[in-house]
């Protein structure tokens, strides 16, 4: 484009415009100068930015799990097309998709309900971060595809369901339980394991502390020393943040029973563990081999789960589901039964003031105060 044009001898400056001149006046926005907006590119770069940083910090067990989500929702495209002979995108998430998503978890791969939640959430978290758009009409959709299905029966069986509360009476047979163990049925070496006398302790102070502050595996698999605090009342536990959840101060009091008082337990645990040569102020709780020799490395949230339902099946509580997340489950019942505050329990575990889970345990533990048949003549 031309700056500059001859006027006699001297050459005088010309307006420019930076953009391309269309002279087809008709179309619409042709010969409008394009305008840079700053502030619009800045937002949508915090915005990507923001994303990238909430995936980031997110679990790494929940990221692993969306990705799952996101891969079995393309082996759905793949079955859909194989019926449809048309491959959809991916990013194409609707009311007709999401449903029909449903109906493929359910009738195809049989998935117990909570799993088919589950996905729902995972897809849907996974397909905006991956800057697809999720109507919200297509989740509501998907999520009254489901209801009916998680009152089915046979629906609900497909699952491993839900974990069973534990009560400070199965933590004393628990404590008391033979410590000799003999071998599975299908194990390769068939021989008796006396449980040491160290793993012994530890499961007392890990099951009776997780009861008493409604502990997460994570949470008691993060504990260090210095988190567990005397005081006179008992014992003070800072449980840390773990999964973006904030940390909490967990009052714990004397128990009535030497077996379950978390505070005698953990004391007489932590004696042991230093005995034994553990670091003092290193991990709270640590592993220990068939043969009493103490690990460095702290108790894995995997293993804390699964000492508990160890030692629940070496004491006999046999026809229950009884995992990890049973003492959590356990607190509350138990609590409401005798009669404790409602914020007090959800405060003690953490919950969030609408969390539908902690409600149901509450509903579970009222089951029969002022129950309806209660009092009428019967």
């Amino acid at each position: 484009m031309t700056t500059a044009q001859e006027c006699g001898s001297e050459l005088e400056p010309v307006e420019v415009v930076d953009a391309e001149l269309v002279e087809d006046d008709h179309v619409p926005g042709v010969g409008e100068v394009a305008v840079h907006d700053p502030v619009d590119a800045v937002l949508k770069a915090l915005d990507a930015d923001a994303e990238e940083h909430l995936n980031d910090i997110r679990p790494k067990k929940t990221k692993d799990g969306y990705a799952r989500d996101w891969q079995i929702w393309g082996e759905f495209h793949d079955w859909l097309a194989a019926r449809t002979g048309a491959l959809l995108p991916l990013s194409k998430v609707t009311v007709g998709t999401f449903v029909s998503f449903v109906t493929y978890l359910d009738q195809v791969i049989q998935a117990p309900p909570n799993t088919i939640e589950r996905r729902i959430t995972g897809v849907t978290s996974e397909a905006r971060r991956r800057g697809h758009t999720v109507p919200k009409e297509a989740t509501e959709a998907a999520r009254r595809a489901l209801k009916p299905l998680r009152l089915d029966k046979r629906r609900q069986q497909r699952g491993r369901g839900k974990a069973s509360a534990i009560t400070p009476a199965d933590l004393r047979k628990m404590a008391n339980a033979p410590r000799e163990r003999g071998p599975r049925p299908d194990a390769r070496r068939q021989h008796t394991i006396v449980v040491p006398e160290l793993t012994r302790l530890r499961d007392k102070a890990l099951h009776s502390l997780k009861f008493a502050v409604a502990g997460r595996n994570e949470e008691m698999s993060v504990l260090d020393d210095p988190d567990i605090e005397a005081v006179d009342e008992g014992l003070m536990v800072h449980v840390p943040s773990v999964k973006g959840r904030p940390p909490r101060p967990v009052p714990v009091t004397y128990g009535e029973d030497i077996d379950t008082c978390p505070v005698r337990c953990w004391r007489a645990y932590l004696q042991a563990k230093l005995t034994a040569g553990a670091t003092p102020g290193g991990p709270a709780f640590l592993p220990v081999d068939q043969w009493g020799n103490q690990g460095t490395v702290r108790l894995s949230p995997d293993a804390v789960g699964r000492a508990l339902a160890r030692c629940a099946q070496y004491a006999g509580l046999t026809g229950r589901r009884i995992t990890g997340h049973s003492a959590r489950r356990g607190l509350v019942t138990t609590g409401r039964k005798k009669g404790k505050r409602v914020e007090k329990l959800r405060h003690q575990g953490g919950w969030s003031a609408n969390s539908p889970v902690f409600w149901e345990y509450v509903d579970e533990g009222e089951a029969f105060e002022d129950a309806a048949t209660e009092g009428i003549g019967l």
